[in-house]
């Protein structure tokens, strides 16, 4: 399985940016893909997560109503539209994926075993 994102840059705050997640290497029938971010000295966070086959969605609370997960099963491809950003969206966002996890699990980085390279965001105020 491979995972390249891209997508990310440089924004003024109140502006948006899509990146994407290009999949490869196999079917993800029954996977959970995810968008996670990490900024400087601070833990790798979860920012949305997609069932790929039903499309379900979540979304970390604080983020609701800016940014949101999609995919196109036809180009294997997951996407993060990120609207009103703000100087603290800053950070290398990351996708990954993996299989078997649980609801109550979609949140925590180690339940995915698959992860890309992480695309920089950077948010200027």
């Amino acid at each position: 399985v491979q995972l390249q994102a891209s997508g990310g840059g440089l924004v003024q705050a109140g502006g948006s940016l899509r990146p994407s997640c290009a999949a490869s290497g196999r079917t993800f029938s029954g996977y959970k893909l995810g968008w996670f971010r990490q900024a400087p000295g601070k833990e790798r966070e979860f920012v949305a997560g997609i069932w790929w086959s039903g499309g379900i969605t979540t979304h970390a609370d604080s983020l609701k109503g800016r940014f949101t997960i999609s995919r196109d099963i036809t180009k294997n491809t997951m996407y993060l539209q990120m609207n009103t950003l703000r100087p603290e969206d800053t950070a290398v966002y990351y996708c990954a994926a993996g299989s078997r996890i649980i609801a109550s699990q979609v949140g925590v980085p180690s339940s995915y075993g698959y992860w890309g390279q992480g695309t920089l965001v950077t948010v200027s105020s």
